[in-house]
C-alpha cells in the first residue's frame, strides 16, 4: 500500500523517540536506587507498536503489555508523564502508583498495561464490545507477546471475538522468547497467526521490523472491523535485543543470534529509506534527533524534580476502601 510522507516520517519520530527513551532508562537502571522496581524495555522491536499506532484513530483504544513504552509514546503519551509515572512521582500519568508496568493514558485512549500474561485480551475484548454495543466507529487493538498466546485467555478471547464480531486487533509481538524460553520449547505450531484458522478468522504474519509493515496489516484489518467483519490475527516476527528485564544477563540467547538481529534493526530500515528517497534531508534527521534527545532529557529532568506521592494518596483512585 501507499504510505505517505507524512505518515513514515511519523512512524521514524515514534521509533526514534521510543528508543532514545529507553536507552535513557537502561542508564538510569545502572544507578542503585534511581528508578524502583524491574524495568522491562522493547529494544529492537519498536516498530510494532510504532506501526500499530500510526494505523489507529485518536478515538481507537489500545491495551498494552508489560513491554509498553514504545506503545504508549507511538499512541501520543507525555514523555514527562511516563518519566515520572517510572520514577513513582505524583505527577506521572497514574500518580506514581503503577510504576513502570502497569501504565494507562486514557487521556490517548491507551486503557491499561498488565505484567500478567495474557491478561489484557479479555479486557480488549469487552472494551470492543461496548464499541459495538454503542455503535462507536472506533475499534479496540490488543498488543501481546508469544507467551500469551499459549495462555486460556488467548482463546477463550479470540473465540468470543469472532463469535460477536467484534471490532478488535490482536497483534503478537513474537520476540521469540517467552521469558526465557525459546519459542518452540513452549509452542509446536511454527506461527502464532496459524490459530485464526480455529475461530475463522484472519491470520496474517507480517515482518515484525518492517515499521511499513505492520501499518499496513494493521489498516487492512481495521477496515474489516469497522467494516463489521470482525476481529484479525497479526502476528509480527520481531525479537528483543536485550534481556526479559535489565536484571536479565540474557545467558539463554546465543550472542550471534542477537547480533543477527541487531542487524534487522528497524529503525535504520525505515531512516535509510526516508534518507534514500528525499522524505528527509541528513539535516532534518539531525534535527529530529536534537529534538528528542531535549525531550527525553528534559522527561528525566521533569521525574527527577517532581515530588513523591504523600501517604495520605494512597487510598485515592481506588474503587474500594
Amino acid at each position: 500500500m501507499q504510505v505517505s510522507k507524512e505518515k513514515k516520517i511519523e512512524m521514524l519520530w515514534s521509533m526514534l523517540l521510543s528508543r532514545r527513551f529507553e536507552e535513557e532508562l537502561t542508564e538510569l537502571c545502572k544507578i542503585q536506587g534511581r528508578v524502583p522496581g524491574m524495568m522491562i524495555l522493547c529494544t529492537g522491536q519498536e516498530a510494532v507498536g510504532s506501526g500499530v499506532c500510526a494505523a489507529l484513530a485518536p478515538e481507537d483504544v489500545m491495551v498494552s503489555n508489560h513491554r509498553s513504552h514504545n506503545h504508549l509514546l507511538a499512541k501520543g503519551a507525555d514523555p514527562r508523564a511516563l518519566m515520572a509515572e517510572i520514577y513513582g512521582k505524583r505527577t506521572g500519568c497514574n500518580k506514581g502508583k503503577s510504576g513502570t508496568l502497569h501504565m494507562a493514558v486514557p487521556e490517548v485512549n491507551a486503557l491499561c498495561t498488565t505484567t500478567v500474561v495474557g491478561g489484557g485480551l479479555p479486557i480488549a475484548v469487552g472494551v470492543a464490545f461496548a464499541q459495538q454495543y454503542r455503535n462507536e466507529n472506533t475499534v479496540t487493538v490488543c498488543l501481546f507477546g508469544d507467551g500469551a498466546a499459549d495462555e486460556g485467555s488467548f482463546h477463550e478471547a479470540l473465540n468470543l471475538a469472532s463469535l460477536w464480531r467484534l471490532p478488535v486487533i490482536f497483534v503478537c509481538e513474537n520476540n521469540l522468547y517467552a521469558g526465557a524460553q525459546r519459542y518452540e520449547e513452549h509452542t509446536r505450531v511454527k506461527d502464532v497467526a496459524e490459530r485464526a484458522k480455529a475461530y475463522a478468522m484472519p491470520g496474517e504474519i507480517v515482518d515484525g521490523n518492517d515499521v511499513l509493515a505492520v501499518y499496513g496489516a494493521v489498516c487492512k484489518a481495521r477496515e474489516l472491523a469497522l467494516a463489521g467483519w470482525g476481529p484479525t490475527l497479526i502476528e509480527c516476527k520481531t525479537y528483543r535485543c536485550r534481556g526479559h528485564g535489565e536484571s536479565d544477563h540474557q545467558v539463554y540467547q546465543p550472542k550471534d543470534e542477537i547480533a543477527e538481529w541487531k542487524g534487522k534493526c528497524p529503525i535504520p530500515r525505515l531512516r535509510d529509506e526516508a534518507l534514500g528517497h528525499g522524505l528527509i534531508s541528513a539535516e532534518e534527521l539531525q534535527e529530529m534527533e536534537a529534538r528528542i534527545n531535549g525531550i527525553v532529557e528534559d522527561a528525566v529532568r521533569f521525574a527527577e524534580e517532581s515530588p513523591y506521592p504523600g501517604p495520605e494518596e494512597a487510598l485515592e483512585d481506588v474503587f474500594v476502601q
